[in-house]
């Protein structure tokens, strides 16, 4: 598959081209292979296959996904999350917190939230109850989150003191595990950004590096207002460090210094 092909693909779908500008080469082999399973020779033979069956779509979908990820990813946040953030938000909900991790990937995000959460249980008598929706439109990658099994190079912004506590060394497979009670609490669920967000009221929303990234302005602005819409007053909009949110967009306010961190209005 050739760069106009792979634009011609993304024009279809209203995908950004400079968004896959990292991973545009493994994503065109995987787009290639499956036009090979499919018998397709050209993009018109594709897009209509993709148009005719549900099933071949969805499957489509999954392989222009992006699964980039791991503990603790971009330390600065996850300080500003234990310092700044979390302790905002536990003074404010003394029963339940609920969070929504959105395109999960393989859980890294979602097991990384609980391990920070637990670790504060000695600056506050008694934490609310949090309670994580994980979602990603990936059925594989859900899979694996809840397995809870990882490369060491997953782990490798993880502090020490945090490995020792919260993963089991797996030496035969050289891999670790999660702690069981970090399962405890998180909702997996298959969902696709561009629809309905799993709940609303949440006071902590993840939308990093996925649908402000990968989607052209006209297709994603209605579902982020949804994310907005699924925030609680007061709640906090996290984004990847170097996305921003699309134009016009009210009811959120930047979280000095952080570029990425909103807080909604209320």
């Amino acid at each position: 598959m050739d760069d106009q092909q792979f634009r011609q693909l993304l024009n279809r779908f209203s995908l950004s081209w400079d968004g896959y500008r990292k991973v545009r080469r493994g994503v065109k082999k995987r787009i290639s292979r499956h036009m090979h399973e499919l018998g397709c020779r050209t993009m018109r033979q594709y897009f209509l296959v993709l148009d005719q069956n549900k099933d071949v779509r969805q499957h489509f979908e999954g392989l222009m996904t992006v699964s980039i990820s791991r503990f603790f990813r971009d330390r600065g946040l996850w300080q500003t999350l234990e310092n700044e953030i979390l302790p905002t938000i536990i003074n404010e909900n003394r029963e339940i917190v609920k969070a929504w991790s959105a395109g999960c990937a393989c859980g890294e995000e979602a097991y990384s939230l609980k391990i920070l959460w637990h670790s504060l249980s000695g600056r506050f008598q008694g934490l609310p109850d949090l309670q994580i929706w994980a979602t990603d439109m990936h059925p594989v990658y859900l899979n694996r989150a809840r397995i809870g099994i990882y490369r060491q190079s997953s782990l490798k912004e993880v502090p020490e003191a945090f490995r020792a506590l919260y993963f089991e060394a797996r030496s035969k497979e050289q891999t670790y595990a999660v702690a069981e009670h970090l399962k405890e609490g998180i909702k997996w669920q298959v969902q696709n950004l561009l629809f309905e967000p799993p709940g609303t009221g949440f006071q902590l929303v993840f939308l990093r590096n996925n649908l402000l990234t990968y989607y052209e302005n006209e297709l994603k602005a209605l579902p982020f207002q949804g994310v907005v819409h699924s925030l609680a007053r007061g709640g906090f909009l996290i984004i990847g460090t170097h996305e921003k949110i699309p134009s016009g967009i009210r009811g959120l306010l930047p979280f000095a210094p952080r570029p990425y961190i909103f807080q909604k209005e209320g």
